[in-house]
């Protein structure tokens, strides 16, 4: 049996992780946003990617969620005496996946098959899929016009008022390819939206030409998290985009932006009063994952709504 989770970084990743010690050894797959993938340095670098795995593997960093824990920053010192660019951090053993990891791209080796690899070397048994092996990359349009998703996220702290957000190269490519066949699949038994970013973490993930197609067709029920709690995101831009782009910044208001894919929706306690304008059957359950156990527990109650959707 599968479970396929959608996920962007920080917030996916500890739903990914739930779900993972709540599951039976191999039963996952992750789908991961490599919207943001960017290169930086000349280095292909994949933030999303990155942070699930780490995550996975038990080597994110415990306080900010993404990068690793163990981490050393010799290089980064070492190029901000050098007069490089420093906006984007790299630490030591983060650099060398990145640098391992171009090599191999540039060898003619696919993402999935890198990142299969690179999981495997952690110890990671969950699968974990770039949601395609073409590039694909979140532009933003702001006051100053388009911007690439890096340098608005971490160079310019997400400040600049987004009007629009697009996906270059996401029309052109393709879905990954077993992606595409565990939602096809009738041993799939849930998909679930991890509560990240609707417009940066999951949009990118459903322009792939093929995937809406395939979640609208998928058998297994398809539940979405709210990333929204109280009308104020888990983490990131999420509430201030949803306001800058017209959406009300609520649990209902990104419940209605997956309105014609899910089938569920599981939201925090605290918007209960969100519940009456929702499409979706609504399981409440406390969503702030804060330590190891509500991460698992609320894997457990995304699952159990499953199994409700599934009856």
């Amino acid at each position: 049996m599968t479970v396929v989770a959608l996920s962007g970084g920080v917030v996916g990743a500890k739903l990914a992780l739930g779900l993972s010690r709540v599951l039976p050894a191999g039963e996952l797959l992750v789908v991961c946003n490599t919207g943001d993938d960017f290169e930086h340095l000349g280095l292909c670098i994949s933030p999303d990617i990155d942070t699930v795995m780490y995550t996975l593997a038990g080597v994110a960093n415990p306080e900010l969620g993404w990068g690793r824990g163990d981490e050393t920053w010799s290089f980064m010192e070492t190029l901000d005496a050098l007069g490089g660019e420093t906006w984007f951090r790299l630490g030591d053993r983060d650099l060398a996946v990145h640098v391992e990891r171009t090599r191999r791209l540039r060898a003619g080796e696919t993402l999935s098959a890198v990142t299969a690899d690179l999981c495997a070397r952690l110890g990671i048994v969950p699968r974990v899929l770039p949601m395609s092996d073409d590039p694909v990359r979140t532009r933003v349009r702001t006051e100053e016009g388009w911007i690439e998703f890096q340098d608005y996220f971490v160079r310019r702290r997400c400040e600049p008022v987004v009007h629009e957000v697009a996906f270059h190269g996401a029309a052109t490519a393709c879905a990954q390819p077993d992606f595409l066949a565990a939602l096809a699949s009738p041993r799939t038994t849930a998909v679930v939206i991890c509560p990240s970013n609707p417009f940066i973490s999951i949009e990118p993930i459903l322009a792939v030409p093929g995937v809406r197609a395939a979640l609208a067709e998928c058998a297994a029920p398809v539940v979405a998290v709210s990333p929204i709690i109280g009308g104020r995101a888990v983490k990131g831009p999420t509430a201030k985009m949803m306001a800058e782009l017209g959406m009300p910044p609520s649990a209902g208001g990104v419940a209605r932006r997956y309105d014609d894919l899910i089938d569920g929706y599981v939201c925090d306690f605290a918007d209960m009063d969100q519940v009456a304008g929702i499409d979706a059957k609504v399981t409440l359950g406390q969503t702030m994952m804060t330590t190891l156990a509500d991460r698992e527990a609320l894997a457990r109650t995304v699952l159990g709504a499953a199994r409700v959707l599934r009856r």
